[in-house]
Order: C-alpha cells, then sequence, then structure tokens
C-alpha cells in the first residue's frame, strides 16, 4: 500500500485529486468533513462535487473536538467564558486553521448560540494555530482532541468542554458545552473512505468488507478510542446519506453566520 498524504486547502488539493483518478478500486482517499461536507457551501468554482464524483465506501471514525483556552485567560467554564467574551466584545480572538475549517465553524457556531461576539484569527494550518495558541498570542481554539490532550495533560492549554452529545472516556472531568449552558454545539471530525464514482459495484463492496474487518480489530479500536474517536464502520448508502446531512448542516452555519473565504 503507498499513502500519498495530499495535504493543503482544507482538503481540497487531495479530494480534487481523487475526482481525477482512475476508478480502477486502487485508489482511494481518506475523506475528511472539510474537503466533503464544508468546502461545498464556502467554494463557489470547486473543482470537484462530492455528491457526483466519490463513491462512498464506509464512515471510518468520529470524533468531538475540544475547546481550549491558554491557561492565562481567567476561565474555568463554559459560563466563565461567555461572561468574558460578553464583558470584551470583538476583543477576545480565536484561532482557527483557516477560514471555512471544521475549528472556524464550530467557534461561530459557539458564536450563534451564545450571543458572544469574538475575532477570528486564521492560520494556514492547525499546526501553526496550535502553537500560538500555546504561546498566548490568541486566546482560545476548537480543535480536534489528538493535536491538543497532551497540551492539555501538560496543563500548557486549558480544556473547557467537548464539543460532543456526551463527556469523553479520555477526559471525563470536562463537561460538554451544552453542561456548561450553551446547547446545540454538537461538532465532530469525521473521516471516511470513498473511491472514485466511477468504481464498479464489486470493488467498493471488496473495500467495504474489508474495513469493516479493520474496525472490529481489538487494537484497531484502541488505536482509534486512544486519540479520542470513535470507530464506527457503515454500510455505503449510509455513509453517503451522513455526508448529506453533514452537509445541509454546515451549509445552514454558512449561511446564517455570513461566513466567507477571503
Amino acid at each position: 500500500m503507498l499513502i500519498d498524504n495530499r495535504g493543503g486547502a482544507a482538503g481540497q488539493l487531495a479530494a480534487e485529486q481523487l475526482a481525477k483518478a482512475a476508478p480502477d478500486g486502487y485508489t482511494i482517499m481518506m475523506a475528511h468533513i472539510a474537503a466533503v461536507s464544508v468546502l461545498p457551501s464556502l467554494v463557489p468554482k470547486l473543482p470537484y462535487d462530492p455528491q457526483r464524483d466519490f463513491a462512498t465506501i464506509s464512515l471510518v471514525a468520529t470524533g468531538p473536538n475540544l475547546l481550549v483556552v491558554h491557561p492565562s485567560l481567567p476561565v474555568k467554564s463554559v459560563k466563565d467564558l461567555v461572561a468574558l467574551a460578553k464583558a470584551r466584545p470583538g476583543q477576545m480572538r480565536y484561532a482557527s486553521s483557516g477560514a471555512g475549517s471544521i475549528q472556524h465553524l464550530a467557534a461561530e457556531l459557539f458564536k450563534l448560540q451564545s450571543g458572544v461576539d469574538m475575532l477570528h484569527v486564521p492560520y494556514k494550518g492547525s499546526g501553526q494555530a496550535l502553537i500560538d495558541l500555546i504561546a498566548g498570542h490568541v486566546d482560545m481554539n476548537f480543535d480536534s482532541v489528538p493535536p491538543v490532550i497532551n497540551q492539555v495533560r501538560q496543563g500548557k492549554l486549558r480544556a473547557i468542554a467537548i464539543t460532543a452529545a456526551q463527556r469523553s472516556p479520555l477526559l471525563p472531568d470536562v463537561p460538554t458545552v451544552k453542561e456548561g449552558g450553551v446547547p446545540g454545539v454538537e461538532v465532530n471530525t469525521w473521516w471516511g473512505l470513498v473511491a472514485p464514482s466511477a468504481v464498479n459495484k464489486d470493488a467498493i463492496a471488496r473495500l467495504h468488507n474489508e474495513t469493516i474487518k479493520l474496525l472490529r480489530l481489538n487494537d484497531v479500536k484502541e488505536r482509534i478510542a486512544n486519540i479520542g474517536a470513535e470507530p464506527v464502520g457503515n454500510e455505503p448508502s449510509e455513509f453517503s446519506a451522513f455526508i448529506r446531512a453533514e452537509t445541509a448542516k454546515y451549509a445552514k452555519i454558512v449561511k446564517v453566520a455570513n461566513i466567507r473565504l477571503e
């Protein structure tokens, strides 16, 4: 197996490459929420159509985001954060890995649900956003669990809440955003396998069956759980329906929050 890591543009470059790939059943992509369900609402001339150009194989895993703040910020709960943000309208700075990223949309959803005004500071990637958050150049971020959990454990960041319906076993003391007094902020990063749309059904069935077998292995489930995510494994039709629902959800957030790519 050859892995070609095509980073950049919130996954757009990799997705465009897959859409143009030969439908031989050997070229597949680990799709990410941004490229498949968020960018269609933000990029008018996206060089691919997730509904038309991709054949779904299976949703692999989902994982919530953590609302983390710099330890110098005098807040220890969502209630504290909302109160401070309302006392400093437009002054608190939240980082993201770029305009239209899932971190950006999570923060905008939080703003809508809590009624606060905060300043968006976009970066060219999650790595630089995290570096500046640890350095105190920005105040907060909604990031996925894997990049920030060690920083939280080392005291470099403070976890305020998790954007899930339930608490995470990895951080059982961190409440959900809803528990903190702001309902309706459930944002999950997700990953799933897709292939070029012209791949024949037999190849999709084979890839699906092998994916499900792997996701049932105890060591695979353990490794996914250790990064704060939950293994899924579903039918191609179920994954397609999931993508449509996610696309509609984020299209609504983009419209209400009037989010535009600069």
